[in-house]
């Protein structure tokens, strides 16, 4: 539906707010390419002009990712967590992965104790899609099918402060695991996590939380030199 064509800054503000909307929905996921420039100027009918202006102001407010000759990629699904990206980027692998272990293991053990049949059935599709994907042999769909499968943990935990907390720091956590996956999958950096849905499945909040804190380190620990003086 071409948008109204009011004075440029209004115009420009509307199709801010509608590739956000596209963002915020789901309708683009974390991760995907976004349509091509003159894709968007035919949906939104608007100028070339007004729709490159938009996704520069959301490429600098964290939300896109301009890759010269890829593509423009959705980085983050809000402002606050293209804040927590630029802010985390650079931080040490290691942090990040005990920040990971200590957010997923409390995750699990709450869902454990407070998951409901809905949450069940999510975790076991997006356990299936994560299998799916690691059978491909494509890295980066891999990392996208594991992130969804960790969100759906931590959303079964029922404790929305954690959930927005966690999806806020997706891209952050998406770049340490596409990292320590690497460019290729290979059997040593596969993790099963039948034994974590089976944990939550059966209410053993103890299980949950242990095979949730297992994973970080397990992939590639060459990764990660012990810090100073250790």
């Amino acid at each position: 539906m071409p948008l109204s064509h009011p004075r440029r800054s209004a115009l420009s503000e509307q199709v801010i707010a509608a590739l956000r909307n596209q963002i915020a929905s789901g309708e683009w996921p974390v991760g995907s390419r976004i349509p091509t420039e003159p894709e968007l100027v035919e949906q939104l009918g608007v100028a070339r002009n007004t729709v490159r202006e938009a996704v520069r102001a959301l490429a600098h407010n964290g939300l896109l990712d301009i890759r010269q000759g890829s593509g423009t990629y959705v980085l983050a699904t809000s402002e606050l967590a293209g804040v927590m990206y630029r802010r985390f980027a650079d931080a040490d692998p290691r942090h990040i992965a005990e920040l990971r272990s200590t957010l997923e293991s409390a995750a699990a053990r709450l869902a454990a104790v407070r998951r409901t049949g809905k949450d069940l059935v999510q975790l076991d599709a997006m356990l299936a899609r994560r299998e799916e994907a690691w059978n491909t042999g494509d890295a980066e769909a891999f990392v996208t099918a594991d992130a969804a499968f960790h969100l759906a943990v931590v959303a079964a935990s029922h404790n929305d402060v954690m959930a927005a907390m966690y999806a806020d720091l997706g891209a952050v956590l998406r770049d340490w695991l596409r990292a320590d996956v690497g460019e290729a999958l290979t059997p040593e950096s596969h993790m099963d996590h039948t034994r974590l849905v089976d944990a939550i499945r059966a209410g053993d909040a103890d299980a949950a939380e242990a095979e949730a804190g297992s994973y970080p380190f397990l992939c590639r620990p060459d990764r990660f030199s012990p810090p100073a003086g250790g």
